[in-house]
């Protein structure tokens, strides 16, 4: 029954299985096609923070290298809060030696020239969140701007006659942010909901639910919410409980977490934007295998983009379907 449901969803869900640039088929899952490797690669992927959007990002890389077989891939969660620390991490990468690094940038403005130096001795990729300006050989990752927009609808749905909303974002500088915003912007534009703030966190998730409860206490009047990374819906949701506003003021959000399907089924979210975690992990692994196995077509599209899904309450049950049959080993 659970494969059923789950084939279901994929197929009536059509952003889980298609990307926007003209080369994503061509990755497929496995690694049959690909000619014995002459070493085992070591790959490395650094997140901008650590939580459960990660955790998925983690497994789709762990897949990909199971079905290559020619991979080791490193895995570092960022549990730091600057552009410093997270260099040293790639410093430190590439003074081990690996082929190729995917990373989400903290905050693009501050880091193109200390990218630069890294593209200059490994294979860099942007994944998440781009640095366009870089010398980054491809972004891998959800189409920010598109994602946004899906946003700004879930909004409307929520607050039909608009109202003053709050948007809640781990680092504003940062490219993904960025364009989830003008998302955001551009699919509000002409409707009543009036964006008056954009208030940030680090990735701290006890600074989002301080902020969110700092919003409710200054704009009585705060009609919406919107938790831009995944562990904003959460942080968010609990500040409102704790301000006794759940289920008044509207929250949107990002991404699967538990607490916010758990939020979504409750009726204290409104809605939430799913990226297709998994996916960007597994075909970042994949393709910077392929790329560095001579086939230079597999990142040549300077943006491999995927759609988002926007749900609400009525998809939970299935999105937590397709979330334990995605997981399996």
């Amino acid at each position: 029954m659970k494969r059923f449901i789950y084939l279901t969803l994929a197929l009536g869900l059509l952003g889980f299985n298609q990307g926007c640039d003209k080369n994503n088929s061509s990755t497929g899952s496995g690694g049959a096609t690909n000619s014995p490797a002459v070493k085992k690669l070591k790959l490395a992927f650094v997140t901008n923070t650590k939580n459960d959007f990660w955790t998925t990002v983690r497994h789709g890389c762990d897949s990909a290298a199971l079905n290559l077989g020619n991979v080791d891939v490193d895995f570092r969660f960022f549990t730091g809060s600057t552009v410093d620390e997270q260099q040293q991490i790639l410093n430190d990468l590439v003074a081990s030696g690996v082929d190729g690094i995917a990373i989400s940038p903290i905050d693009g403005s501050k880091q193109a020239a200390l990218l630069d130096q890294i593209a200059a001795k490994t294979l860099l990729v942007c994944v998440d969140s781009d640095v366009p300006d870089s010398k980054r050989v491809c972004f891998i990752g959800t189409d920010n701007v598109a994602a946004g927009a899906q946003a700004a609808d879930l909004l409307k749905a929520a607050l039909p006659k608009g109202g003053k909303v709050i948007l809640f974002v781990g680092y504003p500088g940062a490219q993904n942010a960025k364009d989830r915003i003008q998302g955001l912007q551009d699919g509000l534009a002409g409707s009543n909901i009036q964006i008056i703030d954009t208030m940030g966190d680090e990735t701290k998730p006890d600074v989002a639910q301080k902020n969110a409860q700092d919003a409710l206490a200054k704009h009585p009047d705060l009609a919406g919410m919107v938790g831009l990374y995944s562990y904003d819906g959460p942080a968010i949701l609990a500040g409102a409980r704790a301000a006794g506003k759940a289920g008044q003021v509207k929250i949107v959000c990002f991404d699967d977490d538990t607490a916010t399907l758990d939020g979504l089924a409750a009726g204290d979210i409104s809605g939430t934007v799913v990226q297709i975690s998994s996916r960007i992990g597994a075909e970042s692994i994949t393709r910077m295998d392929r790329y560095l196995g001579g086939d230079k077509t597999q990142l040549s599209a300077g943006k491999i983009l995927f759609k988002s899904l926007p749900i609400d309450k009525s998809k939970v049950e299935l999105i937590r379907a397709w979330q334990q049959d995605m997981l399996q080993p």
